[in-house]
């Protein structure tokens, strides 16, 4: 009988200005987006997305802060942060906004 588990992964993933990802991320840890994803998101811990950073497509996680682009829908268990230069377009389930 096989055993699962999953590894706890105590540093952030960083996706860097310049990468451009199309296609879905999966992730137990939190996550720094400062380029491009185009695909679905989901993470147990934090999603940040930086001032350069886009995303088009779908997030699922626990809390978010975003400040750069984002285009599809949210879905943050905790706080969705939206700072000055965040464009957000379109919809939000989350449970507190900060903006």
């Amino acid at each position: 009988m096989s055993k699962t588990f999953e590894v706890e992964n105590k540093l952030p993933n960083i996706i860097g200005s310049g990468t451009k990802i199309i296609g879905d991320i999966e992730t137990n840890g939190d996550l720094r987006i400062d380029g491009a994803i185009e695909g679905n998101i989901t993470s147990k811990g934090k999603i940040v997305l930086g001032h350069a950073g886009c995303i088009k497509g779908a997030i699922k996680c626990a809390n978010a802060e975003i400040s750069g682009y984002f285009d599809g829908k949210a879905e943050v268990q905790g706080l969705l942060s939206l700072k000055s230069s965040a464009t957000f377009s379109g919809e939000m389930s989350i449970a507190k906004l900060s903006v």
